[in-house]
């Protein structure tokens, strides 16, 4: 019996000290499963051009790549991820870029869980990474928001576990803000967060601690605020966020920044849901500031699709603490001490083994229908002139060294011209339509099929189709002369 009682505690303590690792390879082989999935964002293609075109000159200050805005004033916000994906793709072509993207998420829901088990026992911790991995599951592709995931998760977990220990952070927490800054746009959360976090230490502090916790929260905050300037563009790279949410325009024609849709039951209505039963069954208590924080990332979820891994992967780190505090059953009873270096190095031997394995047997590659080759191909042999594209082919074009009409830099088009860009297409706006294509000079069209663009170029005189596949209808422009010959 007393072999038994030393003995489990023993056993407890070396699962909850591996649960890291085992999530982190679980997440890992997950990705790698569906690997191709992460390629499926048109996007990826230009951030690969991007990342080469900062080494080959620097970081650019106005567009190098479109015609319809050529040398306007855009900055490459998220350079240190682009230049990440540029020489994984320089280094082993596609994989490596699935292989890149599936190990930043991996660590990141590592963290999650490392920070997760400081408060709460291993039951509770996996539930929240069950909900965290169904919320982030959509917006998992290759872009520069999984590359911050890990940061913006060890950013979050560090201020609220000082929070919770009544302490304000180390000052060398702010070097992950410095690394976020220049990975994603998102840093701006972390500055919110912070200030946040800040404000919930001092007003919830023990008595006589609050003058103390004030001085170290100030001092951190303004550091915060210095660090996420730290960039090639200085304060710039703080703007464009804001510039890029006020374009209501162009956000409700792009699927990932539409409102979410609950005109049908889905994953995220059964976790919202689920979290008011639950807090209402149990009479959760949390403090205002903190209740403020949760409500804004309900918000930004709500509003924005994509947002759905901001909530999944900063709640459970903003709940965890006072979970643990108001629910003695669910609290952790890991032993502080030195990492165990053993499973760690045993998920590194399974997971190198599964991703050599992956790379040679699956062939990792962008999805076909933001992959019009042949149409490309097609447009280059006969030199039309400047391309009319849809939204989705933007990102191919940019790397296939055409410059395109629009890509997915919502911040530099602007709401008003992607707004316009989609009314033409879709003929919602026939006479702009026209217009546009003498206005910019269009010699050829590359829409997906379908667009109802098509339908009227295939009867103007002047257009002929040049290419039909299942991914993109081309079209080019005759010249005059040919057709007064005729």
């Amino acid at each position: 019996m007393a072999v038994r009682t030393v003995a489990e505690p023993s056993r407890n303590q070396a699962w909850t000290a591996a649960l890291p690792f085992l999530v982190a390879a679980v997440v890992y082989l997950v990705l790698l499963a569906v690997g191709a999935s992460l390629l499926n964002d048109p996007d990826i293609f230009w951030h690969v051009v991007v990342g080469n075109w900062i080494g080959a000159h620097g970081f650019p200050t106005g567009d190098p790549f479109s015609f319809t805005f050529a040398g306007e004033p855009w900055i490459a916000k998220e350079w240190a991820s682009q230049i990440v994906f540029s020489l994984a793709y320089r280094l082993g072509g596609w994989p490596a870029v699935v292989v890149v993207a599936a190990a930043a998420v991996a660590l990141a829901f590592a963290l999650l869980t490392h920070f997760l088990l400081d408060g709460l026992a291993p039951l509770p911790v996996i539930a929240f990474l069950a909900v965290a991995f169904v919320l982030a599951a959509p917006h998992i592709v290759a872009r520069p928001h999984v590359l911050a995931l890990p940061v913006m998760v060890a950013w979050v977990g560090g201020l609220f576990r000082a929070v919770d220990r009544d302490t304000p952070p180390p000052y060398a927490l702010a070097a992950l803000m410095v690394v976020w800054a220049n990975l994603h746009g998102g840093f701006t959360l972390g500055v919110v967060l912070c200030v946040a976090a800040a404000l919930d230490a001092v007003f919830g502090a023990q008595r006589g601690s609050g003058f103390r916790l004030a001085r170290g929260w100030i001092g951190f905050v303004v550091l915060t605020v210095v660090a996420a300037m730290a960039t090639p563009y200085g304060p710039r790279s703080m703007l464009v966020t804001w510039r890029i949410l006020s374009q209501s325009e162009a956000l409700s024609l792009i699927s990932e920044w539409r409102p979410a849709d609950f005109s049908r039951i889905a994953a995220f209505e059964v976790v919202l849901l689920a979290g008011v039963g639950l807090a209402l069954y149990t009479g959760f208590v949390l403090r205002p500031v903190r209740i403020l924080v949760i409500l804004g990332l309900l918000h930004l979820a709500l509003s924005l699709q994509r947002n759905g891994e901001v909530l999944g992967m900063v709640a459970p780190l903003v709940l965890a603490g006072p979970i643990a505090r108001q629910f003695p059953a669910l609290r952790s009873e890991r032993e502080p001490g030195a990492p165990r270096w053993g499973p760690a190095l045993g998920a590194a031997a399974l997971l190198g083994a599964a991703t050599v394995a992956a790379v040679m047997t699956v062939g990792y590659r962008p999805g076909q229908l933001i992959t019009p080759a042949g149409a490309v191909e097609a447009i280059k042999r006969v030199e039309a002139g400047p391309v009319l594209n849809s939204y989705n082919f933007g990102g191919y074009l940019v790397f296939a060294g055409v410059p395109p009409f629009i890509d997915g830099r919502t911040e530099l088009y602007g709401g008003a011209f992607t707004a316009r860009h989609h009314r033409a297409v879709t003929l919602a706006d026939l006479d702009d339509f026209l217009k546009l294509l003498d206005q910019y000079g269009i010699g050829a069209t590359l829409l997906t099929p379908g667009t109802p663009a098509l339908a009227l170029l295939d009867r103007l005189p002047e257009w002929r189709r040049l290419y039909a596949d299942d991914v993109a209808v081309a079209h080019i422009r005759v010249p005059r002369e040919l057709l007064d010959a005729h």
